[in-house]
């Protein structure tokens, strides 16, 4: 499993990567990426900030003072061995790749992944969800007796859900496996 601080660090990156931005800015897009249910602190990632400031992957750029402080306001911005940390995180195809948080943030910048890790990752995903699926399918069905219609509800919400995942992965695959065609060449 995916340590959050691993995760946060993939998104710093990942945005970094994008283009340079100030701590407010890369918190207020991590939290867009991670979802209405999981807000980022300043606690959180600061320290990830600075631990990745020690390892050399990001380093701070000291721009004008903000309006309402007469302290520099603090850009980071990826190093060349962020770059080089980024694309190898990023080519890694292993169960951490499809892990709920992980795949999130790793599908976000998908459009920096070769269409190869691309669709083993998707794979994955969509078989971890398939595993789940039908774990939790049979749980509803050994449990449905017992349980009240609440907990049934519940249940089948969330076997509905998994089922619209898979079906979204299966798409999303068949897509990257169509040829693309090729750009037609500019008429004069």
């Amino acid at each position: 499993m995916a340590r959050r601080a691993d995760t946060i660090e993939l998104a710093v990156l990942g945005l970094l990567h994008e283009g340079p931005m100030h701590g407010y800015e890369l918190r207020k897009r991590l939290n867009l990426m991670l979802g209405w249910g999981r807000v980022l602190s300043y606690g959180s990632l600061y320290p990830a900030l600075k631990k990745m400031l020690r390892a050399d992957l990001i380093r701070e750029v000291a721009g004008p003072a903000s309006p309402s402080s007469r302290r520099p306001r603090i850009t980071y911005e990826v190093t060349p061995a962020g770059n080089e940390h980024f694309q190898r995180l990023m080519a890694e195809v292993g169960p951490t790749a499809w892990e709920d948080d992980n795949f999130d943030i790793r599908f976000a910048f998908f459009s920096s992944t070769d269409m190869e890790i691309r669709l083993r990752v998707l794979e994955g995903r969509r078989s971890r969800l398939q595993e789940r699926l039908a774990r939790v399918q049979g749980e509803l069905e050994r449990t449905q007796a017992e349980v009240d219609r609440y907990a049934a509800e519940l249940q089948r919400h969330g076997v509905e859900s998994v089922e619209r995942e898979v079906r979204w992965l299966s798409d999303l695959i068949q897509a990257e496996r169509e040829p693309r065609p090729a750009p037609s060449a500019p008429t004069d």
